[in-house]
């Protein structure tokens, strides 16, 4: 039963490898009680990596990491990469960037792809996520104004689904945190294994 870890973990010192506000407030779900302590290093993809594990792969680096600087029962670190045809998307550079990205994801379905892993007992375990998300069909007024919000700027792929993004969405296919940024559900899952 996922909820169990939440137990499993009481007394555990628990660090979270990311200062992203949203992989926060998720996190707490399973751990009301963690410390944060951010990779610091760049982040690169090694070349001949295929984009759908690009995530997974960053998630490893930034865990192995923060794990030489930060001493914790558990270290957890996520990535989270969107993809359109193949082609990862990152974070807008500008606003002519930012709606260059949503006029491609208009009307169309993409995927999210969050990459997780955490070392646990010395052992590290990491897995990849994948959401399909689909956006309704955005006019150029629809675009210019969601990037009016300011929301695009920090957000791979342009948009922040648990925002006024969420405006932008016509379905999901798959887990929704995963979509956020960290999926809960299995990573319960598989933390309560490994901390057993």
């Amino acid at each position: 039963m996922p909820l169990k870890v939440r137990k499993l973990l009481k007394g555990k010192k628990v660090i979270l490898a990311s200062q992203s506000p949203r992989r926060k407030e998720l996190l707490e779900l399973i751990c009301p009680d963690f410390e944060v302590c951010p990779a610091v290093g760049e982040e690169v993809v090694p070349e001949g990596i295929q984009p759908e594990y690009a995530a997974e792969v960053l998630a490893v680096a930034k865990c192995k990491e923060v794990a030489k600087r930060c001493e914790g029962d558990v270290i957890i670190a996520c990535d989270t990469t969107v993809l359109l045809d193949g082609e990862i998307m990152g974070k807008p550079e500008d606003a002519a960037d930012a709606a260059q990205m949503l006029g491609r994801l208009s009307g169309r379905t993409h995927k999210v792809i969050s990459g997780t892993a955490f070392i646990c007992g010395g052992r590290l375990r990491s897995f990849s996520e994948t959401t399909e998300v689909t956006f309704r069909s955005l006019s150029d007024e629809d675009i210019s104004d969601y990037i009016n919000t300011g929301e695009p700027f920090d957000k791979a792929g342009a948009y922040g689904i648990q925002g006024v993004g969420s405006l932008l969405v016509s379905g999901i296919k798959g887990d929704y945190f995963n979509v956020v940024g960290l999926p809960v559900s299995k990573l319960a899952v598989l933390l309560e294994q490994f901390v057993i």
